[in-house]
C-alpha cells in the first residue's frame, strides 16, 4: 500500500480532532442564567467517552496495512469513508453548538430560562453532537485502528453515551414534561435510524 494513502487520512483525522476542539473553545457561550438543576454523574460518562477514544488510538494494526485484510485498493475506499466522517462529523457538531448557543455544557444540566431546541440538527437527532463524537471515533478506528478495537471502543462508547443522555434526558423529562416525551418518541436518540429514540421510559 502507498505510505501516502496511509499517512494522508492520519494526518486528516488528526487536523479534524483540532478543529473539533477548537468548535467548543471558540463557539460555546456561556449563559448568564443561573442552573436549575445538574447531574454529576453525566461527567463519569464523559471519562467512559474518552476512554472509547483513548481503545480506539491504542489497538492499532500495524503501520502501512489497510484496515481489512483485502486488496489494498479497497483502502481508496476506506479513505474516503474517514474524510466524509470528518467532515460530517464537524458539520454536524458546529450546528449542534451554533444552535444550543448558552445552553452547552459540558456537565448535564438545566438552566432558569432553559428552551426545548428542536431545530437544526436536532430535528435529526436529540444529541447530535454524541452523533459527530462517534463519527469521529470511527474515522479514528480506520485510519490507524484494528477492526477488533474499533468493535471494543464503539461498545464502549456506546456505553458512556447512553450514561450521558439518560443523565442529560431525566433533567430535561422534569423540566418540559410531556412536551419532552413527544420529542423522544419522534427523533431518535444519537443514532438516526427507528428503534434508537426513547431513552428513558416516561413517568406514569
Amino acid at each position: 500500500m502507498p505510505r501516502w494513502l496511509y499517512i494522508w487520512p492520519l494526518n486528516f483525522v488528526i487536523v479534524g480532532f483540532v478543529v473539533f476542539g477548537a468548535i467548543f473553545f471558540l463557539m460555546a457561550k456561556r449563559s448568564r442564567d443561573k442552573t436549575r438543576k445538574a447531574d454529576q454523574r453525566s461527567i463519569i460518562a464523559i471519562f467512559v467517552q474518552a476512554l472509547a477514544f483513548a481503545i480506539a488510538w491504542t489497538i492499532v494494526r500495524k503501520p502501512f496495512t489497510p484496515f481489512l485484510p483485502i486488496d489494498w485498493r479497497a483502502q481508496y475506499f476506506v479513505a474516503a469513508i474517514i474524510v466524509l466522517l470528518v467532515l460530517a462529523s464537524l458539520v454536524l457538531v458546529t450546528a449542534a453548538v451554533r444552535t444550543l448557543g448558552k445552553q452547552w455544557s459540558l456537565q448535564a444540566r438545566v438552566l432558569e430560562h432553559h428552551e426545548l431546541i428542536r431545530r437544526g440538527p436536532y430535528r435529526i437527532v436529540r444529541h447530535p453532537i454524541y452523533t459527530g463524537m462517534f463519527g469521529m471515533l470511527i474515522a479514528s478506528s480506520l485510519v490507524d485502528g484494528h477492526w477488533l478495537g474499533l468493535i471494543i471502543a464503539s461498545v464502549v462508547y456506546y456505553l458512556g453515551t447512553m450514561i450521558r443522555i439518560r443523565s442529560e434526558e431525566k433533567l430535561l423529562r422534569e423540566q418540559f414534561g410531556s412536551q419532552y416525551d413527544e420529542y423522544a418518541r419522534e427523533v431518535p436518540a444519537f443514532i438516526p435510524f427507528r428503534g434508537t429514540r426513547s431513552v428513558v421510559p416516561p413517568k406514569s
